[in-house]
């Protein structure tokens, strides 16, 4: 079982372009409507623990579905896997000098497209599963507005804050169709990975040696920062002062370019932070920037789904996978739709995939080689 859940989770990782939100609509479309590892409803509750914690929330839900399926082991096999073709990607435009040429530009604006395709997918689909009622539509509308016209990281706290209040307070937002099922037991934290995780955050702020200093601000980022890759950057160009700023930029290019989560970007700063032993340097990088938010979903994994079994709790869970919803529409409209499109041939093109997607339901990579192929196509073109 091992090896199957790290097989699916290393060809996701090969073709997820497009950031969590499009991570998102790769994990459903994966593993609820295909192979049906889990229900909807718990796809929506593992969902609404990683908006909750800090750490990278599409990796956080990836580790979770390996935990569902195959214990603590199935997570780090989902974790690797997923992981490990954007480790290597990032790791190898770390180490290398080499300039890239329009040809590569070209298959990069071919993948935003691709990126459009997937996150609109993702959305209308969620839509459908999460939006059962007006008043989840109007709290998904609301967080879209919201997030176009303020798209900082506060917005996207108090709508999460908002949304779980209102839906704690009318338990009519709950998800439409679901039975309250009574709760059994008690609700339990692990201990042992919520002491390792305010053990290890303990440590990374006392006087260390200086290699240990020197990759202490990846745990620290890992344990405190909520919003995902795009708000690590900043959070870790302040902490790690030893690299330029043109450094943070490139690895942040980087990582928006390649598939995977984007908390890879420790993996080519890890790198650069330890020119003798880059691999070392990006091993111990990318593995501290993801421990921390994945202690915590092991330590609140069994009480959250517990407590999703509560009238009220499930509630706030259904207002709080609404509100997902409205950050997907929202991403779908910047910067996933304003990075990769731009002209009139390539609205007819995501349009056109986008209906070929619902209608057919493709394998995905099929769209990514056409993608890739009209791309190329229309670089040679226009020379």
């Amino acid at each position: 079982m091992l090896i199957v859940i790290f097989k699916q989770f290393f060809l996701l990782g090969c073709m997820s372009f497009g950031g969590p939100a499009a991570h998102l609509g790769y994990f459903k479309r994966h593993f609820v409507d295909n192979l049906q590892w889990l229900s909807q409803q718990r796809y929506g509750q593992l969902i609404s623990l990683s908006q909750a914690l800090p750490g990278p929330g599409s990796s956080q839900v990836s580790f979770a579905i390996g935990v569902e399926k195959a214990g603590v082991s199935g997570g780090v096999a989902a974790f690797l896997g997923f992981t490990l073709p954007s480790f290597l990607l990032m790791f190898l435009l770390a180490v290398s000098t080499h300039q890239f040429n329009d040809i590569y530009l070209a298959v990069i604006a071919g993948l935003k497209l691709f990126a459009v395709v997937i996150v609109a997918d993702a959305t209308f689909s969620m839509a459908k599963s999460f939006c059962t009622s007006y008043a989840l539509k109007a709290i998904a509308l609301l967080s879209t507005l919201v997030l176009i016209l303020f798209p900082q990281l506060s917005s996207q706290l108090l709508i999460l804050f908002l949304a779980a209040l209102i839906g704690w307070g009318y338990p009519l937002l709950k998800l439409n169709g679901e039975q309250q099922l009574a709760v059994t037991q008690p609700t339990t934290i692990k201990k042992w990975p919520l002491m390792i995780f305010a053990v290890l955050l303990l440590i990374s702020f006392l006087p260390l040696s200086s290699l240990a200093q020197l990759f202490a601000p990846f745990y620290q980022a890992g344990a405190m920062v909520f919003g995902g890759g795009h708000v690590v950057l900043p959070v870790l160009q302040a902490s790690v002062p030893s690299l330029e700023t043109e450094q943070f930029l490139s690895a942040y290019a980087s990582a928006q370019a390649i598939p995977g989560p984007m908390f890879t970007i420790a993996t080519y700063l890890g790198a650069l932070l330890y020119p003798s032993m880059p691999i070392i340097g990006a091993l111990i990088a990318t593995l501290l920037i993801f421990l921390p938010g994945f202690l915590l979903m092991l330590a609140f994994l069994s009480s959250w789904l517990q407590l999703a079994e509560r009238p009220r709790f499930a509630s706030s869970i259904a207002a709080l996978n609404a509100a997902v919803v409205g950050f997907l529409a929202a991403a779908l409209y910047a910067p996933i739709w304003q990075s990769a499109v731009h002209q009139l041939w390539q609205v007819a093109l995501v349009v056109c995939a986008f209906v070929y997607l619902r209608l057919v339901k493709p394998p995905i990579w099929w769209l990514l080689i056409a993608f890739i192929t009209i791309a190329l196509l229309q670089h040679y073109y226009s020379l």
